[in-house]
């Protein structure tokens, strides 16, 4: 532990600098954004579609495995153009690659919630 900070600082710590991050990405990323609305919109309905705790558990946290996907993907790009902002291969591959989670993040919603909602 280079910082020393041991015990309930240590965890004290670590959840302000989440609420850090969570704040920027709100503050800078648009699609971040986009997408906490829309968790926000469709927790509710989550919750009154589904019909047993589990069912509403899985419906909400495929609303939630998006927003942790982009705030992975963020990371990613965040540290790629810290390297450098001249095109490279490997750090445009990175950028896809996050990219491409954060799609199927997207797509796993309305499968698990047709699943859910249909069965």
């Amino acid at each position: 532990m280079a910082d020393g900070i041991k015990g309930w600082a240590r965890i004290l710590r670590a959840t302000r600098v989440s609420y850090w991050g969570l704040g920027w990405a709100l503050r800078e990323e648009e699609a971040f954004r986009i997408e906490a609305a829309l968790c926000l919109l469709l927790v509710p309905a989550a919750l009154w579609l589904g019909d047993t705790g589990l069912e509403r558990a899985v419906m909400v946290m495929s609303l939630f495995a998006v927003l942790i996907t982009e705030l992975l993907n963020t990371a990613v790009e965040v540290v790629v153009d810290r390297i450098g902002l001249e095109r490279h291969e490997l750090s445009g591959r990175a950028k896809d690659l996050g990219s491409a989670a954060v799609h199927l993040s997207l797509v796993q919603v309305p499968v698990v919630w047709g699943l859910v909602y249909f069965s």
